[in-house]
């Protein structure tokens, strides 16, 4: 017996609509988890109910038409904390906007998973550690700030490859070793490199190693 069309329809239909509640949880449950590593004096984070079938209606969330986050933007929000890798799961993020706020510890290597992300701005913090090599990983990425952090180590050589990268800045740090001067980094200016007493260069035809001053 042939099946109805409208029932084709109305299945093809509910599985579209179970996959995106599928999807809308696990992107919820990053970003729940999120909410949970950070103090919220000034309660930007009130809307942030798990109980929802997606984050969409959340404040300073975006999502697409399909409901997955694209945005998350919570620049100069009074937030303390940390990050979490399960940032790492948001894998249609393109505006990734934490800074001006007070968070500290490290930028979890998760980050690299985020294929699509265009902007990460993690600038004026208290971040310490290094630039995860992950980043490398992200190839659509055009700008990319950490300054005024606390952030040491090297700048990693995976970022030279990345050809979509256009602003670099990560001044204001305690990085050390060698400045890129290759692919992306043939046109950054060098005052975004600028106060990280341990940091030398512009490093020179690849002769300068990239651990040059690094304990």
């Amino acid at each position: 017996m042939a099946v109805p069309t409208w029932l084709w329809t109305l299945s093809a239909t509910m599985t579209l609509t179970l996959i995106s509640l599928v999807h809308g949880n696990s992107e919820g449950d990053a970003l729940y988890t999120l909410k949970k590593s950070l103090t919220d004096p000034d309660n930007v984070l009130q809307s942030w109910d798990p109980n929802l079938v997606n984050p969409c209606t959340w404040f300073h969330i975006t999502c697409d038409l399909q409901n997955r986050v694209t945005r998350l933007d919570l620049g100069n929000s009074n937030l303390s904390g940390h990050l979490v890798p399960e940032l790492g799961k948001l894998e249609h993020l393109q505006y990734l906007e934490l800074y001006k706020n007070n968070i500290q510890g490290t930028i979890p290597a998760e980050l690299g998973n985020l294929k699509s992300l265009i902007s990460l701005d993690l600038y004026n913090n208290n971040i310490s550690g290094t630039i995860p090599p992950s980043f490398g990983k992200l190839k659509s990425l055009v700008f990319l700030r950490l300054n005024d952090n606390r952030l040491t180590g090297r700048i990693p050589k995976e970022l030279v490859g990345m050809s979509s990268l256009k602003v670099v800045d990560v001044s204001t740090n305690d990085l050390c070793g060698t400045i890129p001067t290759s692919g992306p980094f043939e046109h950054i200016p060098l005052n975004n490199f600028e106060n990280n007493p341990r940091l030398e260069g512009p490093e020179l035809l690849g002769l300068a190693s990239y651990d040059t001053n690094c304990s």
